[in-house]
């Protein structure tokens, strides 16, 4: 069988994150401050054409087979810049990002625009809580644009994202997250470790 829609699965990908070192169990800290004992490091998997493509090729079916046609695919930098360049290939529309400016603040530069009524899909590598996705969201509606979705390689919140579309995943991954001041890896003195792409 050749076809990707009967060969890719959930567990095909959980294997090549582990066969990548691309899937952490230890002490994080995640981008939204919270603490985690699993981190999920998609660079380390999206670095491979070969395997990129076809996790891209399986979130493009379920677009479209959701019905939705997008015009443009969004990848927030850093994450969403590999995947989101794949995805738009694979679904043949244009593969913009939105990125961070001097100040901190999510927005689309490099002469990269968002039309008046332009329907996006959102492509994120890991989706955590949600927080990134709609402030890439509210960025691209502020310019007009209609956000038809997420689609990300990961969901690390078990559907549970406070999302107002739908979101697409390939992988759900289950891992303990913690408030800061009541992180028992913390009491028990393992070193945390912020592997992101956000600063400090």
């Amino acid at each position: 069988m050749t076809s990707t829609q009967t060969t890719f699965t959930p567990e095909t990908l959980e294997q090549q994150l582990l066969q990548e070192s691309a899937l952490l169990r230890g002490h994080f800290r995640l981008s939204s401050g919270l603490h985690s004992d699993t981190y999920v490091q998609c660079a380390r998997f999206l670095r491979r054409p070969e395997l990129a493509a076809p996790a891209a090729a399986e979130l493009a079916r379920q677009i479209r087979e959701a019905g939705l046609q997008p015009d443009v695919v969004v990848g927030p930098a850093m994450g969403g810049v590999v995947i989101g360049y794949e995805l738009a290939r694979q679904l043949g529309v244009p593969g913009i990002f939105t990125e961070r400016d001097a100040e901190g603040q999510m927005t689309l530069r490099r002469g990269f625009t968002i039309s008046p009524g332009e329907r996006v899909v959102i492509a994120e590598d890991v989706v955590t809580t949600g927080k990134s996705t709609n402030e890439v969201a509210r960025v691209l509606e502020a310019a007009g644009g209609k956000v038809l979705a997420v689609a990300s390689l990961i969901d690390r919140t078990g559907g549970q994202a406070s999302l107002s579309f739908p979101n697409f995943a390939l992988l759900p991954v289950t891992a303990a997250t913690y408030a800061p001041d009541d992180c028992p890896l913390c009491r028990a003195g393992l070193p945390v470790v912020k592997p992101g792409s956000r600063p400090e």
